[in-house]
């Protein structure tokens, strides 16, 4: 399974979902149900990803790292301020929340199923190896990090 680690960019897996979602929806739509007040869900959860997202970003590049996923081994510097003192993967909750937005505009269970996958494949693909290289670059500081604060909230 390792041959898979760091190969599909995250925002490539997010549009893989996204689409698998979309077609979850249209050909199982006896899963669709009713959700109260749908538009302002929706609005909401894309407000609070865009804010994570783009937060997580600004705090890379105010630490002069890179932003590339599939590269952790070249971070120059270990960021533990501003939004990842709340999550150590802003960036992939951002993504995950903007799933959720879509699968609740879908309304539909089956599409719905596609965002805990997301978290399981990003959590076993992405985010353990990324730690693996991470802590090999930062040692200590990183494990005293992950040990403060938890990988999605």
């Amino acid at each position: 399974m390792q041959a898979i680690e760091l190969k599909i960019p995250p925002v490539g897996v997010f549009l893989l979902a996204s689409v698998a979602m979309w077609v979850l929806a249209w050909y199982l739509p006896a899963a669709g149900f009713q959700l109260p007040a749908r538009p302002y869900l929706v609005a909401a959860l894309l407000i609070v990803s865009g804010v994570i997202g783009v937060a997580g970003i600004i705090a890379f590049r105010r630490h002069e790292t890179t932003v590339d996923p599939m590269r952790p081994g070249k971070a120059s510097s270990l960021v533990i301020a501003s939004v990842y003192r709340h999550t150590r993967n802003p960036m992939y909750l951002a993504l995950a929340l903007a799933l959720l937005a879509w699968a609740a505009y879908l309304a539909n269970i089956a599409a719905a199923i596609v965002v805990p996958a997301f978290v399981a494949y990003m959590n076993r693909f992405q985010i353990r190896p990324e730690e693996r290289a991470l802590l090999e670059s930062f040692g200590d500081d990183y494990a005293r990090y992950m040990s403060e604060v938890r990988r999605w909230l």
